[in-house]
């Protein structure tokens, strides 16, 4: 079996440890380091070229954040996910903006955690669902996209993509617009395969990475 080889990136060690000792139960993951700060994690995530890193948000040195947009250029192997305390929409906002595959709260449960690893490893992106209306306080006008853009978007698939990182369903989306739930279920799928995703949070996520969606 090929284990998933990850990192935990926390300064609080009692959080390094408590993690690192619950997900050993797991015998499909494997720790392979840890590191108490953004620019720790940088310099491990390079020589370690782990699957997939932990990464606290606020941290001495070099943040989350900063650390993960490193982490991309220099190590395009690994991913990110952040998991953190802090829900508010900036840093929902920027977690994704830096390149983060998946956003959690400390207060996740272990099973869903390792099932967020494991789907983030399959490259899929996680946003926990009472955290995506959160994205909404941020969003302005939806630009067009770039000429250089290999995805278009109509209007009204802009509209229903707004809608849904409200966290609406397709009946209070077909509600507001005066259509019907299969055309909404029509429009949500032409959303999917124009942005390559499977489902409503890695939709709202890849947006956000392609500013589809700004603040």
């Amino acid at each position: 079996m090929n284990k998933i080889r990850y990192m935990i990136v926390d300064d609080q060690q009692i959080i390094r440890e408590g993690l690192g000792g619950m997900l050993s139960r797991e015998k499909d993951l494997e720790m392979v380091g840890s590191a108490q700060n953004g620019a720790e994690a940088v310099e491990k995530a390079i020589s370690l070229n782990p699957d997939i890193i932990l990464m606290d948000l606020r941290m001495p040195e070099m943040d989350g954040v900063e650390a993960i947009r490193r982490i991309r250029k220099a190590c395009p192997h690994t991913k990110c996910i952040i998991l953190t305390v802090y829900n508010n929409d900036e840093n929902i906002f920027e977690g994704i903006r830096a390149g983060a595959k998946a956003y959690i709260m400390k207060d996740i449960s272990q099973e869903e955690l390792v099932q967020v690893i494991r789907s983030v490893y399959e490259g899929k992106a996680y946003l926990q669902p009472e955290l995506t209306s959160k994205l909404l306080e941020k969003l302005t006008d939806l630009p067009e996209l770039a000429p250089t853009a290999t995805t278009r978007l109509s209007e009204r698939e802009l509209d229903i993509l707004k809608q849904m990182a409200a966290g609406k369903s397709n009946k209070e989306i077909a509600g507001s617009l005066f259509i019907s739930e299969h055309t909404v279920k029509t429009h949500i799928a032409n959303i999917f395969g124009k942005l390559e995703v499977n489902n409503r949070a890695e939709a709202i996520t890849r947006a956000i990475q392609k500013g589809i969606i700004t603040v």
